[in-house]
């Protein structure tokens, strides 16, 4: 415990230092070595803006709310569409329907208007 686990090794800065691709490069044009940079810096702030923009979560969420307004407007207008293209037919017809057999049996058409007038006459004089 008291003893200095390093104590007795070579330091690594006294190591020698040259590798095949420092000796490479260092017969390498500076002109070239500064497009690389360069080239390198480029690299490294699209990866940096890419990262931003992962992580903001509240422009992640508005793109995404903004994606389902787009999706749901389409729906939308897709189903009113369907919906006027069917309504008018349905509706005359459904209208016709009720009417004649209205016309043909008034019974249960005068029941639900006594029903309905009783309802509101009780609703009025609760007041």
């Amino acid at each position: 415990m008291g003893k200095d686990p390093r104590a007795g090794r070579t330091a690594v800065k006294d190591a020698p230092k040259t590798t095949d691709k420092t000796a490479v490069r260092e017969t390498r044009d500076p002109d070239q070595i500064e497009r690389e940079i360069e080239e390198t810096r480029k690299e490294l702030g699209d990866t940096v803006e890419a990262l931003a923009q992962k992580s903001d979560v509240k422009a992640q969420a508005k793109r995404k709310v903004e994606e389902t307004k787009s999706t749901v407007a389409e729906k939308k207008d897709e189903l009113l569409g369907k919906a006027k293209g069917a309504s008018p037919d349905g509706a005359a017809s459904a209208a016709a329907e009720v009417s004649q057999k209205a016309s043909e049996n008034p019974l249960p058409l005068a029941a639900l208007g006594a029903f309905a007038a009783g309802f509101l006459a009780g609703r009025i004089t609760k007041r």
